[in-house]
């Protein structure tokens, strides 16, 4: 709070270390970018994000958490995080993640990156590979939705489903939305 509070373009319109509360907080300020935990008393921060993005409308999240492990990260953005910013990372890397998540842009430590990139598996891999969420999106995208709609139908920011497709692709081993969408035509039974 102290950090945010010092920056002549972002203000703090509110805050809670209770994440039963954050719902009706968001509805109280409507914050543009929700700086969110993951561990929060009354209910975690993935559920709190399951909560907003069942909504019609909900703000931008950035997860700023103490766990960079990979299972936490790949929690975050299946829950519907716009970005993910490590508490030991610097003040400054924290406030550059902010301004990037209110702009629209996925954010995430290169160190979730390299743990995903590892998760890949080999160029071609099983379909058996990808999450449930993937799977969704795979059904989707074969389905004709665009990232929009697929967004829309999933409860998640666009980003989100571009980040989605990027593993998806890499873990299938295919280079295009069609060759997905012909892959899912051959593999799932119809």
């Amino acid at each position: 709070r102290a950090l945010v509070e010092g920056e002549a373009d972002m203000t703090v319109v509110g805050s809670t270390t209770d994440g039963s509360r954050v719902p009706a907080l968001v509805d109280e300020t409507r914050p543009d970018v929700l700086v969110l935990d993951l561990e929060l008393a009354g209910m975690r921060g993935t559920r709190v994000m399951e909560v907003l993005r069942a909504r019609p409308t909900s703000p931008k999240v950035l997860v700023l958490t103490a766990y960079n492990d990979g299972e936490s990260m790949r929690a975050s953005l299946d829950a519907g995080a716009d970005g993910l910013a490590l508490k030991t990372e610097s003040p400054q890397q924290t406030l550059t993640a902010i301004r990037q998540v209110a702009a629209g842009r996925l954010v995430f430590p290169e160190a979730a990156s390299r743990w995903l990139r590892g998760r890949a598996g080999p160029e071609g891999a099983n379909p058996d590979a990808l999450t449930p969420r993937e799977q969704d999106v795979w059904e989707l995208l074969a389905a004709g939705l665009s990232n929009q709609a697929i967004a829309a139908r999933l409860r998640l920011s666009e980003n989100t489903v571009k980040f989605h497709l990027q593993h998806l692709f890499s873990k299938l081993g295919v280079r295009n939305r069609t060759e997905a969408a012909l892959k899912y035509a051959r593999v799932v039974p119809p």
